[in-house]
């Protein structure tokens, strides 16, 4: 049975990953900040695990729960809004700290303990280790700067990407942008369900290559620039 770990799967995006995984028959690992959460994703049938990704202690307990474990597909999901300001207005070291731990240092720390998991899985061939970016942290496609913190960790997190897939010897490591997905983040009117979102970034990620290793997708597989 293939297995999936979904970091970040309360809600919107990641909730979506879980239930098409288990749908398919996969075995699914995820984790929540909530309690309650945990239990209703254990009620969906996956192996769900409490983690503030913000936590080191509870991202080194993740790291420690994955030891020795095979992973053919794994998804750093977790992420937070910035204010939604328009133009480049200071940000205050609250919010920055908010965003960045969350986007940026929460990757930094996973990341590195998730990918061993990924390099064996795939049949022992590697498996897809994907974190979920935002086209709105493509410098080379900017052309606004609204919620520009969120840009900036999005960017940040394109980074960490792929440094980690510098390391990578047999893991595909991929950005997405899900699109602008009808979630709690992305507002009722925003033109991509989670249902189809998920849906094209699981075909990209099914079919995805070492000539893909390192490279940022639109959710229907398209490149983007970073």
């Amino acid at each position: 049975m293939p297995t999936v770990l979904v970091v970040g799967a309360s809600r919107g995006i990641g909730l979506e990953f879980v239930r098409q995984y288990r749908g398919d028959g996969w075995r699914v690992i995820a984790t929540a900040r909530r309690e309650e959460d945990v239990a209703a994703l254990r009620a969906l049938g996956a192996e769900a695990h409490l983690l503030d990704v913000t936590d080191p202690g509870a991202v080194a307990g993740l790291g420690w729960k994955l030891d020795g474990e095979t992973l053919d597909v794994a998804v750093y999901n977790a992420g937070v809004m910035s204010p939604r300001t328009q133009g480049a207005q200071p940000v205050t070291p609250q919010d920055f700290d908010a965003v960045m731990h969350v986007n940026v240092l929460g990757a930094m720390m996973a990341l590195p303990l998730m990918l061993p998991s990924v390099e064996v899985g795939g049949g022992g061939k590697g498996g897809v280790l994907a974190v979920l970016s935002s086209r709105m942290g493509s410098i080379g496609g900017m052309e606004a700067n609204s919620a520009w913190l969120y840009r900036v960790s999005k960017a940040a997190l394109n980074a960490v990407l792929r440094a980690v897939s510098i390391d990578a010897r047999h893991a595909t490591c991929l950005a997405f942008h899900p699109g602008w997905v009808q979630t709690d983040m992305g507002g009722g009117n925003a033109d991509v369900t989670p249902h189809d979102s998920v849906a094209g970034m699981r075909r990209m990620i099914a079919s995805a290559t070492r000539k893909h290793h390192g490279s940022f997708h639109n959710y229907d597989g398209a490149a983007l620039p970073w």
